[in-house]
């Protein structure tokens, strides 16, 4: 019962699983003491699930016995298919083309299986699949590793955190992670999802998972691994550059009802706190500790993940200073000092009042000892003064933790976590999950319609000025300028735009001018123009002798905090934005933040307040605050340009973009937009539209 094949059987006949069970395999009579069939179909009753390990190539004659027999899934445990090559590739097609023509969702193949632990159903193998006393529990993990989703959910169970299901996909030839997600969402005996991804191919989908756990109140805890960026993919401009697989899924994830974790240890911290079924009000958090040190560790901790701890009230203070020593800090966080450690009532007494402080939404406590009678005491006393306020506690238990304790605090489903940084994460998780349901509920309709534009048969890459046109039919300004011939430049008597001027030559060819030496800056007279517009040019052919030179550019100089916005248009994800700080230093610094498109003003907003430049367009250092209201409506307007012609547009540059002081708008300075051939469509266009 140790191979592959029998350790299913083994779990499904010792670890309490009620259903009727019926080995299959033609060397054996009986197995398990249980009469055992030479196929499927002799089998006397009609099952619901096989579970099927044998080789690669016996799998698809398999699933044909199994759509006679009337089997609607299968488990497939079997491996050597996609990830083996091409020869495993054309026996996985084999398998999928007999589970159509039997009727039969498959998980797998390839895959270490499942687990229905309300049912005892354990049909898998590992190690975990050897453990009885995995006990149920409201959460499901859908994982796309087997042996280290099986590993970290073994390890979550361990801390008291029950699993109801837990899924492997394997090669997803059939059933595929997102289809599991959907169906754990809408499961009433699930309360929180959890998932272990390495790649999707249906980022839009994605998307839509993660809006739906907002309207269910369903956090969805993500582990996603292959973050490194290393197969940055080779593109045109520089918002492409700057966008990758990772910044994809973070994108889905920063708006949708997904919790990043990336150790096992945050998925238990979120857990538990989810698991309260509290979530807090706002980011205001009370710090209770009988330790100053770790009082200043949680208060950093807090700071770095964008809670705050706010000064108590007179109110609070007072009602502390009641029964809280004189020389005891009042201040946030609060340290009731080593003389209360030991006085569970009073250290209750003071969560009482924090709690019933208006301006406090969670109230996190560093616990020291929870062993013997007094840690019972304190557990049970704190359970009745939580049962009180329908605010977040979480709680740090440092060092001396008793089991008999921590079972207590997890059956009344109170928050702990045996590290500071952990009791933090919780809170954080909560606080996230709150503001984006209220962005979600709050998210504003389109206020412009859809504009139609005249795009190349064929794909290309548009020069500036043709991009700038483009720009301007969906409302985003750019600066004065105009596109002339070498020869008219000389003939000039005036300046067509007022001096000082930009000149820069006009090339499709030529994505980036200051590469190529083609631009020069603060022209103020003819002479000047005449002989910038030659240099240019010379440039040019210099620097790509087979360029196409449509002309030259004189554009007035533009002023304002410089900054980068662009699109990407994944395969999977469809058009993703980018925003972050422009000109010369976009991909030096690297600040940038991305969202899937289409997305309204208040998260335009939001994007900006990531950046951490972004203080630079609230005014420092003398410096007047720029528009940042045009800047978010110019973000969000360029993210229904691409939503709208996800079918052509491939990339989006505009770099920079100047931003003005307060109530003077924005321009582009320079733009590029690279589109694709009407043959390059990938199922982009009826996703992105399903979000405008």
């Amino acid at each position: 019962m140790s191979r592959i094949g029998g350790q299913p059987l083994r779990a499904l006949t010792e670890f309490g699983y009620a259903g009727a069970v019926y080995p299959v395999n033609p060397k054996y009579e009986t197995l398990k003491n249980l009469v055992c069939y030479p196929n499927i179909t002799a089998v006397p009753q009609p099952c619901d699930v096989a579970i099927i390990a044998v080789p690669s190539t016996s799998v698809a004659g398999v699933i044909e016995e199994c759509g006679a027999a009337g089997v609607s899934f299968a488990i497939i445990l079997s491996a050597g298919f996609r990830e083996i090559g091409k020869t495993g590739a054309i026996l996985q097609d084999e398998l999928v083309a007999a589970a159509r023509r039997s009727r039969i969702r498959v998980i797998g193949p390839n895959c270490q299986g499942l687990m229905n632990l309300r049912t005892r159903m354990y049909g898998g193998f590992g190690t975990a699949f050897q453990n009885p006393s995995l006990q149920a529990g409201p959460l499901a993990m859908v994982t796309q590793s087997g042996g280290f989703g099986f590993g970290v959910a073994t390890e979550v169970a361990a801390a008291s955190i029950g699993f109801n299901y837990i899924v492997s996909t394997g090669n997803e030839a059939d059933v595929n992670a997102l289809d599991l997600l959907e169906f754990f969402l809408e499961q009433d005996d699930v309360e929180v999802v959890t998932t272990y991804l390495e790649g999707i191919k249906d980022g839009r989908r994605l998307l839509a998972l993660g809006e739906r756990a907002l309207e269910l109140g369903k956090p969805i805890l993500v582990w996603k691994v292959g973050n490194s960026g290393s197969g940055r993919r080779a593109a045109v401009s520089h918002t492409a550059n700057l966008t990758s697989g990772p910044e994809f899924y973070r994108a889905a994830f920063r708006e949708g009802g997904f919790i990043e974790i990336r150790e096992a240890a945050n998925l238990m911290d979120a857990a538990r706190a989810f698991l309260s079924r509290r979530l807090p009000r706002g980011r205001n958090v009370a710090v209770l500790t009988s330790s100053g040190g770790v009082g200043v560790l949680l208060a950093d901790r807090c700071e770095e993940r964008e809670l705050h701890l706010p000064e108590l009230s007179e109110t609070t203070k007072n009602e502390l200073r009641k029964f809280m020593p004189e020389y005891a800090a009042l201040s946030n966080p609060i340290d009731v000092t080593g003389q209360l450690r030991a006085d569970a009532a009073s250290m209750n007494r003071a969560v009482s009042v924090l709690l019933q402080d208006p301006e406090i939404d969670q109230v996190i406590i560093r616990k020291g000892s929870t062993v013997g009678n007094l840690g019972r005491e304190w557990a049970t006393n704190l359970i009745e003064v939580a049962d009180k306020s329908d605010k977040p506690i979480l709680i740090s238990v440092l060092s001396d933790r008793s089991e008999e304790t921590l079972e207590i605090l997890n059956r009344h489903r109170l928050a702990w976590s045996p590290t500071p940084s952990g009791a933090v994460f919780g809170a954080a998780a909560l606080y996230e999950f709150v503001i984006k349901t209220k962005r979600y509920s709050k998210r504003e309709k389109r206020t412009f319609p859809r504009q139609e534009i005249d795009w190349p048969a064929a794909a290309a890459t548009l020069g500036e000025h043709r991009s700038k046109q483009l720009l301007a039919a969906y409302g985003i300004p750019a600066v004065r300028e105009v596109l002339l011939s070498t020869e008219a430049v000389a003939k000039l008597t005036h300046a067509p735009v007022p001096f000082p001027l930009a000149v820069k030559v006009e090339s499709p060819d030529i994505p980036h001018k200051t590469e190529a030496d083609s631009v020069r800056l603060g022209i103020t007279n003819l002479a000047e123009l005449r002989k910038a517009a030659v240099a240019v040019v010379a440039a040019a052919r210099k620097h790509d002798p087979r360029a196409r030179i449509e002309g030259v550019l004189l554009q007035e100089m533009a002023v304002g905090v410089e900054m980068m916005l662009g699109v990407v248009n994944d395969v999977f994800f469809g058009p993703v934005v980018a925003l972050g700080l422009g000109g010369i230093f976009a991909e030096t610094l690297r600040d940038v933040t991305h969202r899937c498109a289409p997305i309204d003003i208040s998260t335009a907003h939001v994007m900006i307040e990531e950046l951490q430049g972004g203080a630079v367009l609230r005014g420092v250092r003398g410096r007047s605050p720029a528009d940042i209201d045009s800047l978010a409506e110019t973000i969000s307007r360029l993210s229904f340009l691409a939503a709208d012609h996800a079918d052509r547009i491939q990339e989006i540059d505009v770099n920079p973009l100047f931003v003005r002081p307060a109530r003077q708008g924005v321009v582009a300075a320079d733009a590029l937009i690279v589109v694709k051939s009407p043959a390059a469509i990938v199922n982009t266009d009826s996703a992105v539209a399903a979000n405008v």
